[in-house]
């Protein structure tokens, strides 16, 4: 593939190429565009582009980068040629397809730059309001959450973190959802003696939801993204029961049939408890307001 088709794809606006694959930001706010994120299922637009950089974000799963790793993402390949041919053949480039190296010099991903990240007990504050609407009570969430005070360019900002395996945190507000890195999944453990049963949830706020309804029996692993399925098998190997709650959509439907297909009938799928909801949570807000 010649060196000035390579320049054609790298010049391309991450904002046209997304466009092309159908997806259009929801919101700007200066040099940035939001999005939903364009590979996976979610509510809250945590996506973002920078328009002058031409990188990307995903505040959802911690990862970002230039217009070859966004292909990257789409295609699911690490490979160099296959992002650059996923993207001519979205954006209609005919090209011949001679093996070319790997450019040295790739812009490096923008990442958010978490300042003074503190973790310190979650007492009642709007934080735990905001927790209360979606079903999650106070005796619940502080026993699981922390409050996570951070800064960003300079701006002090506080949020529900919970925390993954890695020393990360899943970070959630009325105005935001993301993850201080590193992205990792997150393990509660029972107390007593070693459990046979490990549930498995896609969100923290399912597994709070489980908690809530009394659903978690014995340990619970929250993956924090699908995207983490195979960083999970290292602590699902040793159980003889894993119960699935996964959301009722296409990336939940492929978790569990990947699950299913590396543990075979040690896989449980639980979602037919909450059938006409996307997922746990929403079962749980359904529940509660029928209760009230």
């Amino acid at each position: 593939m010649e060196r000035t088709e390579i320049d054609i794809i790298r010049q391309m606006p991450i904002a046209v190429f997304l466009a092309r694959l159908g997806h259009e930001p929801v919101r700007r706010s200066g040099n940035e565009l939001w999005y939903i994120a364009p590979y996976r299922g979610e509510r809250t637009p945590s996506f973002r582009v920078n328009v002058a950089k031409q990188l990307w974000y995903d505040f959802g799963l911690g990862k970002g980068g230039d217009i070859f790793t966004l292909a990257g993402e789409f295609a699911r390949s690490g490979d160099f040629m296959e992002q650059v041919k996923f993207i001519a053949g979205t954006a209609n480039i005919p090209m011949p397809v001679p093996e070319v190296s790997k450019p040295t010099l790739l812009p490096k991903p923008s990442e958010p730059a978490f300042e003074g990240v503190e973790a310190v007990p979650l007492f009642r504050s709007p934080l735990t309001d905001y927790l209360a609407e979606r079903g999650i009570p106070y005796a619940v969430a502080s026993r699981y959450c922390c409050r996570l005070n951070y800064g960003v360019r300079g701006k002090r900002y506080f949020a529900v973190g919970f925390p993954n395996v890695a020393g990360g945190y899943e970070i959630r507000s009325r105005f935001f959802k993301g993850c201080v890195p590193p992205k990792d999944v997150s393990l509660v453990k029972a107390e007593g003696s070693p459990a046979d049963v490990c549930s498995v949830f896609e969100g923290f706020m399912d597994f709070l939801s489980a908690a809530t309804l009394g659903l978690e029996k014995g340990d619970c692993l929250v993956l924090n993204s699908v995207a983490n399925v195979e960083k999970a098998m290292r602590y699902l190997d040793g159980y003889g029961c894993i119960d699935c709650y996964l959301d009722h959509d296409a990336a939940g439907r492929r978790t569990l049939k990947t699950l299913k297909g590396h543990y075979g009938e040690r896989v449980y799928d639980r979602s037919a408890l909450y059938d006409g909801c996307k997922d746990l949570n929403e079962y749980l807000q359904l529940t509660t307001k029928k209760e009230q």
